[in-house]
């Protein structure tokens, strides 16, 4: 009820009409989303890629996704390009950030999101959505260690959970594509969120 409450004073507050639809969730389809930006603090990173993949149903959309560089302000240090291998070239001819926030939200329409540590993600795109929209992204969402912390706490309560990225893949018997690349991170995310579906935490 609180949450329906909240929802609706957003949307009364939403500044640009055309963005009504993030209000409106889809029935049947997902988008997995992840982020690579230039810090791992959410007050002070910029994008740097964005990726996105819908789900309907059992399947990726793989064919539908969504990848953009955004060129930042600053370029990437040193440090962060060995992270994700974007270098200032790979970024100086991305798309303006809030564009390719625009896009991104084009995108999503009103359908919930799905990633791993999806809060870092949303923390850093809702720094360019709130200014612009009066409000910060409503979809609602779901978080990959969170559903897997639900599942093995079932089977065993008293035992620790590694939640690593690496860690849950092994133990869901899934492939994973080379991490630190938004769109790959984006489908690793959707492949586990089917496996933990199949396992009745969808």
């Amino acid at each position: 009820m609180l949450t329906a409450l909240l929802r609706q004073w957003q949307r009364r507050r939403l500044r640009d009409p055309a963005y009504a639809a993030m209000y409106q969730e889809h029935p049947d389809e997902l988008v997995s989303l992840d982020c690579e930006t230039t810090s791992l603090d959410p007050a002070a990173a910029e994008l740097l890629s964005i990726g996105a993949v819908k789900l309907r149903g059992n399947r990726i959309l793989a064919s539908e996704a969504l990848y953009l560089l955004v060129r930042p302000r600053q370029a990437p240090s040193a440090d962060n390009v060995r992270i994700h291998g974007l270098r200032p070239l790979d970024v100086s001819q991305g798309l303006a950030a809030e564009d390719a926030v625009r896009r991104l939200l084009d995108f999503i329409g009103g359908r919930p999101l799905l990633g791993y540590y999806l809060e870092y993600d949303l923390a850093v795109l809702n720094r360019y959505v709130r200014p612009w929209l009066g409000v910060p992204l409503p979809q609602r969402r779901i978080e990959i260690s969170g559903r897997y912390y639900d599942y093995k706490l079932r089977q065993n309560p008293d035992a620790h959970i590694d939640l690593s990225l690496a860690s849950i893949c092994r133990d869901l018997d899934m492939p994973t594509l080379p991490r630190h690349d938004a769109l790959n991170d984006a489908i690793n995310a959707a492949m586990l969120y089917l496996a933990l579906k199949r396992r009745g935490y969808g």
